[in-house]
C-alpha cells in the first residue's frame, strides 16, 4: 500500500461534522509513518475534538464544529492564527490596539472572540499576535454561545488550539524553506517511542520573512516545544510538556483609510507598500513560555479520569507609530472631514506616535475531568463532569518614548510627511516616559457537567450546565509628565481597587436525530454570560464593575451527512446569535453606571463540505451567510426621553453577509503516487462600520477573492519536495480596517509570495 492508500484511508474519516483531514504527501509522510524503509499502511483515523466535554463523534454533536488539521495548515502554508483563520468564513479582524492591547483581535459571527481563544481547552487570555502553528496539531473552530465549554465568554464562538503530544510513531521530518520576501524557515518534528511506553515529542523552528508587498514590516522568531508522555499506549499515562518561543516583529498598522464621502479607502497618493511609522523605533518583542502537565487514567472502559495542569506567562512589548495626525490630499481637503487644507500629498503626524505597552500576562489553571460510561435502563449515558480552577495577573506599563529626557514632547513637532513618500525614519529624541500602568487580577472556580443520553438506536439528548464564580480587580495609575529634575519623584494618581464578582450559570442543550449511522439531524440552543471584567487584561472601572453579566442566546438547526460511503462529510446549519443584553451608557442624570439596555442579533447559514469526492480528490470548503442587526444601542431612558436611535436597525460592524473559502487537491497518480497539486479561494464579503451620526450613510468595504496554490511532489519515500504560491493573482485588498470621523487605516493584505520547502523523514 502506498502514498496513495494511505491519503484515501485518511480522507475517508475525513471531516466529520465540517472538520477536515485533508492530507498532502509530505505531511502524510511526515506524521504516520514509523519506518521510512517499509511500504505505507497506515489507516486514516477518524478526527476527534481534544476536549473531553465533548461527550459524541463530531457527526452526533449538535453544534457547527469546524476542525482545521496540522496538515491542511501545511498544505496552504498558513503561518499564524490569523492566516488560520483567514480561510475560514465569518471571521473579521480589527486594526491595531484593542482594549487589550497589540495582537490578534478576531471577531466571529459578529462579535469579538478575543477572550474566547483557549490551549488544549483552557483559557489562553493574554492579547498577543499568535505568529506560529510549528506546535500546532489542529485547530477547533466552535461556533456559537459557548460558555459551558470555556465559562465566561462572548457570542459568536469559540477557538481552541491543540497542541503536538507524543504519540510513538519513531518518526522525525526536518523541514527547510526559502521563498520570495525574504523567507527563510527550518522546522523539526521528531517523535520517538523509548521502550515499550515512553514516548518522547520535540519541535522546533526558526523562522524570518518580510511581509510580502509592504516596504517594513518583518517577521522574525524561534521557538522549541519538548513533551514526554510516560505509560504511552497504557492506561495510565503523564505528560509534560513545555513551549517557548520568542518573537521580534515590526507592527503592522498599513496605510491611511478612509471611507466617506470624501474619500472612498485608501488616500490617494498613499502606496500599499508606505510605512507611516518610524522603521527604527517600531518594535514588536513576545516571549511565552508555558509549562503543561497532564495525566489521565482509565480505570476501566467505563470510567477515566483527566486532570491538566499549566502555568502559562506572556509577556509583549511594542512600541507603534499609528498612521494618524492631519492629512490633506487633492484637491486640497481633509479626506475625513472634507475641510480645506493648504498642501495636498502631506500628512502632518500627531496623536498617539511613539506609543509604548509592556505587559506581562500569568495564568496558573487546573482542571479535572472525569468520565463516566452507564446504562439506565434502555438508555445510554457517557457523563463529563468537571472542575477548573484559575488564577490570572496581569500587569502593564504604558508610555510614550518620542520624548525629551523628563517627559516633554519635543520641539518643533514632529515633521510634515509626503503621502507618497513618507519618512519612515525618526530623527527626535528617543526616552521612554511611562504615563501609566495597570495591576489587575482574576480568579475563576468552575464546576460542569456534559451529558450524552442515547434513547434507542435513532435518537440521542446532547447537553451540559455550568456553574462558575469569578472575582477580578484591578489599579490603574496616571504619571504626570513632564517629570519633575531628580531627585524628586513623579507624581502619581492611584484609582482603584476596581472590583468585579460575577456568578454565572451557563447551559447548553441539543436534540439528535440519527435515521442511519451516516446521516443525523439537531436541534439545539444555548446562552452565554459575561461579566464586566470577563477577561484579565479588560479591567472594570466605576461605570461598569457592578453591572450584571451580559447576556445572550443560539439556536441552531442543521444537518450532518457522510456522503460516498462516508468518505465525504456535508453540513449544513441555520442558527440564530441574539445578545439580548450588552452595556450602554445609562444617559441618566446622576446615574453613572452603565445599563444592559443594548441588543443585537446574528442570523445566519453555515455550510460546509470536506473528505474525498473521488479517490484522488479532496476538498475542504465552508460557506457562511450573515444576516445581523444591531437593534438597540441607546438605553431605554435615553429613547424614553425622546432620542432617536439611529443606530438601530444597521448591520453590525465588521461582520461580512457572505463568505467561503474553499481548498482542494488532486493526485497525479498517472505520473508518480503522491504527487499533489492543491488550489484555494478564499471570498470576503463587504462589511460596514458604526456610523458616526443619523445623517451619515453606512459605508463598505471592497470585497475581494484571494487565490493559493500548491504543488508536492514526493522525490522519495523519505522526501517531499512543496511548492506554495499565496495571493497567486496579486490581488489587491485590505483587512483588519479601522474607520471612524477623523482618522483611520487599513492593512494591506498580503501581496503575491512564494515558497519552495524540503521535508525528509527519517
Amino acid at each position: 500500500m502506498g502514498i496513495k492508500s494511505f491519503a484515501r484511508g485518511a480522507a475517508y474519516w475525513a471531516a466529520l461534522g465540517a472538520s477536515s483531514l485533508t492530507l498532502s504527501a509530505g505531511a502524510a509522510l511526515a506524521n504516520e509513518v514509523t519506518d521510512p524503509d517499509e511500504p505505507i499502511v497506515v489507516v486514516g483515523e477518524r478526527p476527534e475534538l481534544d476536549s473531553p466535554r465533548y461527550v459524541a463523534p463530531l457527526i452526533e454533536t449538535p453544534q457547527t464544529i469546524t476542525v482545521v488539521s496540522g496538515e491542511i495548515v501545511e498544505q496552504q502554508n498558513l503561518l499564524g492564527l490569523r492566516d488560520i483563520l483567514s480561510t475560514l468564513p465569518g471571521i473579521t479582524f480589527g486594526a491595531g490596539e484593542g482594549g487589550g492591547g497589540y495582537g490578534d483581535s478576531i471577531n466571529l459571527r459578529g462579535y469579538s472572540a478575543n477572550n474566547d481563544i483557549s490551549v488544549d481547552g483552557v483559557r489562553d487570555s493574554a492579547q498577543y499576535t499568535r505568529t506560529d502553528p510549528f506546535n500546532l496539531d489542529q485547530l477547533e473552530l466552535t461556533n456559537g454561545a459557548n460558555s459551558v465549554y470555556g465559562g465566561a465568554g462572548a457570542l459568536g464562538g469559540s477557538i481552541n488550539l491543540v497542541t503536538k503530544r507524543p504519540q510513538g510513531r519513531d518518526s522525525t521530518t526536518i523541514t527547510g524553506a526559502i521563498g520570495t520576501d525574504e523567507y527563510v524557515r527550518l522546522t523539526v518534528d521528531s517523535d520517538m517511542l523509548l521502550g515499550d511506553s515512553v514516548g518522547v515529542r520535540i519541535n522546533a523552528m526558526a523562522h524570518n520573512n518580510d511581509v510580502p508587498g509592504r516596504d517594513v514590516e518583518t517577521y522574525q522568531r524561534w521557538g522549541v516545544a519538548p513533551s514526554i508522555t510516560l505509560g504511552l499506549n497504557t492506561n495510565t499515562r503523564v505528560t509534560l510538556a513545555y513551549v517557548h518561543q520568542e518573537d521580534d516583529n515590526i507592527p503592522q498598522y498599513g496605510v491611511p483609510y478612509a471611507l466617506g464621502p470624501y474619500n472612498n479607502g485608501a488616500l490617494p497618493g498613499a502606496p500599499n507598500s508606505a510605512y507611516y511609522g518610524y522603521a527604527n523605533v517600531d518594535t514588536q518583542e513576545i516571549t511565552a513560555d508555558s509549562l503543561t502537565a497532564i495525566v489521565e487514567h482509565e480505570f476501566n472502559e467505563n470510567i477515566g479520569v483527566r486532570n491538566l495542569t499549566r502555568y502559562q506567562e506572556v509577556s509583549q512589548m511594542v512600541v507603534v507609530n499609528p498612521p494618524q495626525g492631519t492629512w490633506c490630499v487633492a484637491p486640497g481637503i481633509n479626506p475625513w472631514t472634507g475641510a480645506a487644507c493648504a498642501t495636498p500629498g502631506t500628512y502632518q503626524p500627531s496623536g498617539p506616535r511613539g506609543g509604548f505597552r509592556d505587559s506581562t500576562n500569568e495564568i496558573l489553571i487546573n482542571q479535572t475531568d472525569l468520565t463516566l460510561k452507564f446504562e439506565t435502563g434502555p438508555v445510554r449515558h457517557t457523563m463529563v463532569a468537571g472542575l477548573v480552577f484559575s488564577s490570572e495577573t496581569y500587569h502593564l506599563d504604558s508610555g510614550n518614548v518620542l520624548r525629551n529626557p523628563l517627559g516633554a514632547t519635543p520641539n518643533p513637532t514632529l515633521p510634515v510627511m509626503d503621502i507618497s513618500n513618507p519618512d519612515n525614519i525618526y530623527a527626535g529624541p528617543i526616552n521612554f516616559i511611562r504615563t501609566a500602568f495597570t495591576d489587575s487580577e482574576v480568579s475563576n472556580r468552575a464546576f460542569y457537567v456534559f451529558e450524552r443520553a442515547e434513547i434507542g438506536e435513532h435518537w440521542e439528548i446532547n447537553g451540559g450546565i455550568r456553574f462558575e464564580s469569578t472575582e477580578g480587580q484591578a489599579f490603574t495609575g496616571a504619571i504626570a509628565t513632564p517629570y519633575p529634575a531628580p531627585p524628586a519623584a513623579p507624581v502619581v494618581t492611584l484609582s482603584g481597587p476596581f472590583e468585579n464578582d460575577a456568578d454565572l450559570f451557563s447551559y447548553r442543550i441539543g436534540l439528535v436525530y440519527q435515521p442511519i449511522e451516516t446521516l443525523s439531524f439537531y436541534l439545539a440552543h444555548g446562552n452565554s454570560e459575561t461579566p464586566s471584567q470577563a477577561t484579565v487584561n479588560g479591567a472594570c472601572n466605576a461605570t461598569n464593575c457592578n453591572v450584571d453579566p451580559e447576556e445572550a442566546e443560539t439556536y441552531e438547526i442543521g444537518a450532518k451527512w457522510d456522503a460516498l460511503g462516508g468518505r465525504l462529510s456535508l453540513t449544513a446549519a441555520a442558527f440564530s446569535n441574539q445578545r439580548s443584553s450588552f452595556r450602554i451608557a445609562s444617559g441618566e442624570p446622576g446615574v453613572p453606571e452603565q445599563v444592559l439596555d443594548g441588543a443585537s442579533r446574528v442570523d445566519g447559514l453555515a455550510l460546509g463540505g470536506s473528505g474525498l469526492i473521488t479517490d484522488n480528490w479532496s476538498i475542504f470548503a465552508n460557506y457562511t451567510y450573515l444576516d445581523s442587526e444591531l437593534e438597540q444601542s441607546l438605553s431605554d431612558y435615553v429613547i424614553g426621553a425622546g432620542t432617536v436611535d439611529f443606530l438601530a436597525g444597521d448591520p453590525l460592524p465588521n461582520t461580512p453577509e457572505h463568505s467561503f473559502s474553499v481548498w482542494t487537491t488532486y493526485e497525479l497518480d498517472m505520473i508518480r503516487e503522491g504527487f499533489l497539486i492543491g488550489y484555494g479561494v478564499t471570498y470576503q464579503g463587504e462589511y460596514t462600520f458604526t456610523r458616526q451620526s443619523a445623517s451619515t450613510p453606512l459605508y463598505y468595504t471592497p470585497d475581494y477573492f484571494v487565490h493559493r496554490a500548491m504543488i508536492s511532489y514526493p522525490i522519495t519515500q523519505r522526501a517531499v519536495l512543496q511548492l506554495n504560491v499565496n495571493n497567486l493573482l496579486d490581488e489587491e485588498y485590505f483587512e483588519r480596517v479601522r474607520n471612524n470621523a477623523t482618522n483611520g487605516w487599513a492593512t494591506p493584505g498580503a501581496g503575491r509570495s512564494a515558497t519552495l520547502s524540503f521535508s525528509y523523514r527519517f
